[in-house]
């Protein structure tokens, strides 16, 4: 059951966190469904944002919180991946020019306008519209803060989904990870891959020696995510090739399965949905192929004691 199905309070505030001179990971509590983190650069003519918010009352706020540090205007806003909670907010960055992965324009733009029920509780999301990268890459792209480098890069395939990016502090060592760590919370492959996942970050991103993180979700923090994360893609992978052996259902799994350090991890309901990812890649589908995520979001309310997600957004 979701360790947050009954709990409806409101999340402490965000938070912003100088992580080097400049550079500020915008952290929002508790980092649950929809709930993500954001970043920026400032430099001397102009900022550049690390995605925007889910919702219009939190990307204003975050808006707030970038103009309290600078009068500078955002110039330039990188989307990590396609998902709402890190692109819906983007029509809201008047003048900025929108740099993403093709991938993510695309998902960005076949996801559409938001939607909660009957998979996530009902969430304000405000007047949303639909604003695509305008810039896109294949493989990757630099942005510079006055003579700061920071380099946006797909990281080759898929793992959280199919169109992931980082963005590279070499300089400072500071890393914007997107979906690709979370800090607190569960991993959620279902739209990447399992295999994918432990293969970006053990090949892409732990080889890059960051000492500073900021994750798509939860608290800054250092190196150990990337294991924890890993780790865990690890434990799913297992765990699907013992319940795939046992002739168990993705769902009968999840409700089998003990998920021993991973328990304390909030969301904990996306073993269900990752075990259909694993499922498929077992069953000799290509990391992102195409699953029948109605199904598996369907199978997760339904571990989730018959009650849509519960969002906080």
């Amino acid at each position: 059951m979701s360790s947050t199905a009954h709990d409806i309070s409101t999340p402490a505030p965000p938070r912003l966190e100088e992580v080097s001179d400049g550079v500020f990971g915008y952290i929002q509590p508790d980092g649950t469904w929809w709930i993500n983190n954001t970043g920026f650069l400032a430099g001397s003519r102009g900022v550049v944002s690390v995605d925007a918010c889910s919702t219009e009352r939190r990307t204003r706020a975050y808006l707030d919180a970038i103009g309290s540090v600078t009068s500078q205007p955002v110039r330039t806003l990188v989307n990590t991946h396609h998902h709402g909670d890190h692109t819906f907010g983007n029509y809201l960055f008047e003048g900025a020019t929108i740099v993403a992965h093709e991938g993510t324009r695309e998902g960005a733009i076949a996801w559409g306008r938001p939607f909660d029920e009957p998979y996530w509780t009902k969430v304000e999301w405000g007047d949303v519209e639909i604003e695509p990268a305008f810039l896109t890459y294949t493989e990757g792209v630099t942005v510079w803060v006055d003579d700061l480098r920071c380099e946006v890069r797909h990281v080759g395939g898929p793992a959280h989904t199919t169109n992931d990016s980082i963005v590279w502090v070499p300089d400072r060592r500071v890393l914007f990870s997107g979906d690709l760590l979370f800090n607190g919370g569960t991993p959620f492959l279902m739209q990447g891959s399992v295999q994918g996942a432990i293969k970006v970050l053990d090949e892409v991103i732990a080889p890059l020696g960051a000492e500073t993180i900021v994750p798509g979700h939860g608290p800054v923090g250092g190196p150990e995510l990337i294991e924890r994360c890993a780790g865990y893609a690890r434990f799913v992978l297992a765990t699907a090739e013992k319940g795939k052996a046992a002739g168990l259902s993705p769902l009968e799994l999840a409700r089998e399965t003990d998920l021993g350090p991973y328990a304390e991890l909030s969301d904990s309901e996306r073993i269900v949905g990752n075990l259909h990812r694993a499922y498929a890649e077992l069953d000799g589908a290509g990391p992102g192929a195409q699953i029948d995520l109605v199904a598996a979001l369907d199978d997760m309310i339904t571990f989730n004691g018959g009650r849509p997600l519960t969002c906080r957004a």
